[in-house]
């Protein structure tokens, strides 16, 4: 029922993460960042995501809240750890600027091409409604269905996004979930028996455990190959 033939078009979904794969995150967390601490502007874009991703991480395994306030505790402990000043409302500045953080180039002309061609279009996200709302008015395309965090109560790489898409997926022919994130994302979905096309926007190797049905280095890439 959910295998993936290769060829989009009406009757098959798509969904999307969002962050990462649709829209630059870590350009906008490292503005975020370096704009509330200016401390941040001296380290290096690859450790200071690095100690982001890994205190999200640890922050991710307790129980679950909006992913706004998540976002301020990381922001937070990351600044701690480096010995910066920091407060709540410095590090609450870090989600208020998702709504502003752009879309890579590649994806509306992606997403425009998909649309036309009949593909339904969805969204699965670690995010809060009213942040991804601010990002929505970013595409030039309407997402047929939502699937957040603040809904599902949860964050991937935890099943309940990919159950959501199960669900989705019952009206349809076929159903392909795009995703850069390994670890959120493609390795989860293939534990999970959830096609994936993984859009390998760092090129980075494939891990034993992903198994994704294609590799993209970009959207357009994907989308030329869901519409040749």
């Amino acid at each position: 029922m959910h295998s993936f033939e290769g060829t989009a078009g009406r009757g098959t979904l798509l969904t999307f993460d969002c962050y990462g794969t649709l829209i630059d995150w870590e350009g906008g967390i490292l503005a975020a960042l370096r704009a509330a601490h200016a401390e941040a502007a001296v380290v290096a874009d690859g450790q200071l995501l690095g100690e982001f991703h890994a205190a999200q991480n640890r922050l991710k395994t307790s129980e679950y809240r909006p992913y706004r306030q998540l976002l301020t505790e990381t922001a937070l402990e990351v600044a701690r750890a480096n010995g910066w000043d920091t407060s709540d409302q410095l590090a609450a500045g870090v989600p208020a600027s998702i709504p502003s953080w752009r879309p890579f180039t590649d994806t509306n002309p992606a997403l425009v091409r998909l649309a036309a061609a009949g593909v339904t279009l969805g969204i699965l996200s670690n995010i809060d409604d009213d942040l991804l709302a601010g990002t929505l008015k970013h595409f030039e395309v309407e997402f047929d269905l939502l699937g957040t965090a603040q809904r599902l109560r949860s964050y991937k790489p935890a099943a309940p996004h990919f159950e959501r898409g199960r669900e989705w997926a019952a009206g349809f022919d076929q159903w392909l979930h795009v995703a850069q994130s390994l670890f959120h994302d493609v390795v989860a979905a293939t534990a999970l028996g959830v096609p994936v096309l993984w859009v390998n926007r760092k090129n980075e190797p494939r891990p034993d455990d992903a198994d994704p049905v294609h590799v993209a280095p970009d959207l357009a890439a994907a989308a030329a190959w869901f519409l040749p």
